[in-house]
C-alpha cells in the first residue's frame, strides 16, 4: 500500500434512511480486510457515519470519498445542500436543526459534527450558504 492509496467513492441518497450508512459500512470492511487496528476501525466508522447522516437529513445527498494510506484515512463528504450559515454555531453538542419527524426517528440529537471532530485528528468543515458543505477528515492509524 505504501504512499499509493485505495480510493473508496460513494454517492450518499438524501432521505434514503434505509442506505445511510453503507459507505461507512463498506470502508470499514475495506479497513478490517487490511488489517487496521479496531480501535481505529470505530473511530473512521462513527466519524464517516456521522457525516453520512448529516447529508441524508440536511443537504439531500452528497459524495463521500475515503482514500486509504499505510498509516491514515482521509475522509471528504461533499454537499450540495443548503449550507450551514454559523458553523461554530452548528459544532455546538446538542443544537440541531433536523425537523421533529427525523427526530423522531432517533436522528438529530445535534452530535453529529462534535462526533466526527471527537473521533478524528484533523477536521476542518467549509460551508457556504446556498452552496453546499464539504467536511474533511483524517485519522491516523496508531
Amino acid at each position: 500500500m505504501s504512499e499509493n492509496r485505495i480510493h473508496l467513492e460513494f454517492a450518499v441518497s438524501g432521505n434514503n434512511f434505509a442506505s445511510a450508512g453503507s459507505a461507512s459500512e463498506e470502508v470499514k470492511s475495506t479497513l478490517k480486510k487490511l488489517g487496521i487496528a479496531s480501535a481505529d476501525i470505530r473511530r473512521v466508522a462513527i466519524a464517516m457515519y456521522e457525516g453520512e447522516i448529516n447529508m441524508v437529513i440536511h443537504a439531500g445527498g452528497g459524495v463521500a470519498t475515503a482514500d486509504i494510506y499505510l498509516d491514515r484515512i482521509e475522509i471528504v463528504l461533499a454537499d450540495k445542500g443548503k449550507g450551514i450559515p454559523d458553523v461554530e454555531l452548528a459544532m455546538t453538542p446538542g443544537w440541531s436543526t433536523a425537523p421533529e419527524d427525523i427526530r423522531a426517528l432517533g436522528f438529530g440529537a445535534g452530535m453529529g459534527l462534535p462526533n466526527m471532530k471527537k473521533y478524528t485528528d484533523e477536521f476542518v468543515i467549509e460551508s457556504e450558504v446556498g452552496v453546499g458543505t464539504t467536511v474533511k477528515m483524517t485519522i491516523f492509524f496508531t
